[in-house]
C-alpha cells in the first residue's frame, strides 16, 4: 500500500505539525489513512487519534523484531489497503538507541517497512545553507550499511516565506536532484504548548480541532499533495516478500476470559495499543475505569492496569476521590492483579508532592511518597529482568520498556534490574506487594509473551477466587 514517513534532521523541525496537517487534509478528502508514530512516544499518537477518531500505533524496532514491526503495521492498516499509511518519525532521522546507534531510529524503521521518507527541514534563517545540510542526509549511510528501502524521497521546508520559496525550490531541486514537495509558512495561530513530558495533551487545547483544520487549509495551498501521493508509492522490494502475522483470536472458552480494568481519564492515558491488544488476545475484556471520576472499581473486575500520564497535575482531584483510593487499595489487599506504570506507580504511593510543594494522599498501596526531581529520571529504553519471583515475571525473565519521568519516588524498589541497551548502566527498580507490581518503567508486553500470559493467568486465578 502507499506509505510515507515524515522525518527530520532533529526534533523541533515540524514533524508533528506536518503529520497532523496531512492527516486532516486526507480526512477531508475522504481518503483512507492510517497513522503511526516511531518510537515509544505516547502523546503524538493522541494527536493523531484526535484528528482521525481512530487509534494510532507505535512502531518501535527496539521493542519489536522486524517481523513483529511489520505485524504492527499490518494491524494498523487493516481495511485501508487502498489508502495511505502516514508515519511520524522520531527525533532526528538517524537518531537511535542511546544516541550512538541507528537501531530504533526513523531510518531503521523506514528500512524495515520499505517506506519512502519525506524530510521536513526547518528553513528559518537559512537558504543556500540548506543544500549541504540536506545533502549530508542524502549521502550518509550509518555504519557503512547500504540504504534499505527507498530512503529520502522528497523534502518539505518548514517556516519559509512564500516570497522566497519558489526560487529556493528551484535551487534545491537543481543541486540535490530530489523533489521539494512544498513548504509550511510561519504560523501565528497554532498554539501547541509543551511541558515536562513533551506536548500538552490534545484534549487540553480548547480549539485544537479548529487549529488543525486551519492548518490543513493552508497546507492544501502550500504542499504538492499529488506529488506526495506519488512518492508514497515508491518501493524497492518485490511484492509478496513480507508475510503477514495473523492476529490471534481472543480466548473464547468459558473461564478463559477475564475482565481487565484500564485506568483511562485525564490523569492516566499513556498506553500502547499493542499492549491492550495483547491482553485482549490473552482473553481480557477491557473495561475503562477512572480514578478521577468513578467512585470505586466495578465489582466484577479481575485485574487492573494503571498506566502513565499526569497524576501530578490532578493530584488534588485524585486525592479528594477517597472512595476510589480505598477501592483500589482494597483490591490490592485482596490480591487483585494490578500493574502500575510510571504515573500509576505514583498513584499507588502514600502521597504525592506537587510542583508547588503541596502534598496529597494517594492510594497508599506502597509506603513513601514522590516529588519532582531536578532532571529526567533514567530516560530512555531499558531491558527489565526480574531478580526475584515477582507478580507476572519469573526470576531471570526479561521484558523491554522505557522510562520518561521527572517525578521521583522515595523508594523505587529492588524487585527487578533495569539495564540500558546501549552502554553498561543499570539500576534496581520495581516494587511488588501480593499481586501488585509497580514502578517507573513503561513495559512493552509483546516483547515478552511469558509476561502477558502470566498476567492473564493471575487474572483468571483471581476470577475463580472472586466468583
Amino acid at each position: 500500500m502507499r506509505k510515507l514517513m515524515i522525518a527530520a534532521p532533529k526534533s523541533g523541525s515540524g514533524k508533528t505539525i506536518l503529520t497532523c496537517g496531512l492527516l486532516e487534509l486526507f480526512l477531508r478528502r475522504e481518503f483512507p489513512v492510517a497513522s503511526f508514530k516511531c518510537g515509544p512516544d505516547f502523546i503524538d499518537p493522541l494527536f493523531h487519534k484526535k484528528i482521525l477518531g481512530q487509534e494510532s500505533r507505535n512502531l518501535d524496532s527496539f521493542f519489536e523484531t522486524p517481523e513483529g514491526l511489520r505485524d504492527v503495521f499490518f494491524r494498523g492498516t487493516a481495511g485501508k489497503e487502498e489508502g495511505l499509511a502516514l508515519i511520524e518519525g522520531v527525533m532526528g532521522y538517524f537518531d537511535g538507541l542511546g544516541g550512538i546507534t541507528p537501531q530504533a531510529s526513523a531510518w531503521d524503521i523506514a528500512g524495515i517497512l520499505d517506506c519512502p521518507v519525506i524530510l521536513t527541514v526547518d528553513a528559518k534563517g537559512a537558504s543556500l545553507s540548506l543544500i549541504p545540510l540536506i545533502k549530508g542526509f542524502l549521502d550518509y549511510c550509518p555504519e557503512g550499511r547500504r540504504e534499505r528501502g527507498p530512503g529520502i524521497a522528497g523534502i518539505v521546508l518548514n517556516r519559509v516565506s512564500p516570497m522566497i520559496y519558489p526560487e529556493l525550490k528551484k535551487v534545491l531541486e537543481r543541486e540535490l536532484k530530489i523533489p521539494v514537495a512544498g513548504y509550511i509558512p510561519s504560523l501565528d495561530f497554532l498554539r501547541i504548548e509543551s511541558r515536562h513530558l513533551g506536548l500538552v495533551l490534545p484534549d487540553e487545547i480548547a480549539d485544537i480541532q479548529e487549529q488543525i483544520r486551519r492548518l490543513a487549509g493552508i497546507l492544501e495551498e502550500t504542499l504538492d499533495v499529488d506529488l506526495l501521493l506519488e512518492l508514497s508509492e515508491l518501493h524497492t522490494r518485490p511484492k509478496g516478500t513480507d508475510k503477514r502475522i495473523l492476529k490471534k483470536e481472543a480466548a473464547q472458552k468459558p473461564g478463559e476470559s477475564f475482565r481487565l480494568g484500564v485506568a483511562m481519564d485525564e490523569a492516566f492515558c499513556f498506553y500502547y495499543r499493542e499492549n491492550l491488544e495483547a491482553m485482549e488476545e490473552a482473553g481480557g475484556i477491557l473495561v475503562a475505569v477512572s480514578p478521577l471520576h468513578d467512585k470505586k472499581l466495578p465489582p466484577d473486575l479481575d485485574g487492573l492496569l494503571l498506566g502513565g500520564g499526569y497524576p501530578e497535575l490532578y493530584a488534588k482531584d485524585l486525592s479528594e476521590n477517597e472512595s476510589m483510593r480505598q477501592s483500589i487499595r482494597g483490591a490490592a489487599e485482596a490480591g487483585m492483579p494490578i500493574l502500575a506504570e510510571c504515573g500509576g506507580f505514583l498513584y499507588l504511593l502514600e502521597e504525592l508532592r506537587t510542583e508547588d510543594g503541596r502534598i496529597f494522599p494517594m492510594a497508599g498501596v506502597f509506603p513513601g511518597g514522590s516529588e519532582r526531581g531536578k532532571r529526567l529520571g533514567n530516560f530512555g529504553y531499558l531491558t527489565l529482568t526480574a531478580v526475584e519471583e515477582i507478580p507476572f515475571l519469573s526470576k531471570g525473565i526479561a521484558v523491554r520498556g522505557h522510562e520518561f519521568h521527572y517525578w521521583q519516588a522515595e523508594e523505587q524498589g529492588e524487585a527487578a534490574q533495569a539495564q540500558k541497551p546501549a552502554g553498561k548502566r543499570e539500576w534496581l527498580c520495581m516494587r511488588s506487594y501480593k499481586n501488585t507490581l509497580a514502578g517507573f518503567p513503561h513495559l512493552y508486553y509483546r516483547s515478552c509473551p511469558d509476561f502477558t500470559e502470566a498476567f492473564a493467568g493471575c487474572c483468571r486465578a483471581y476470577q475463580k477466587r472472586r466468583v
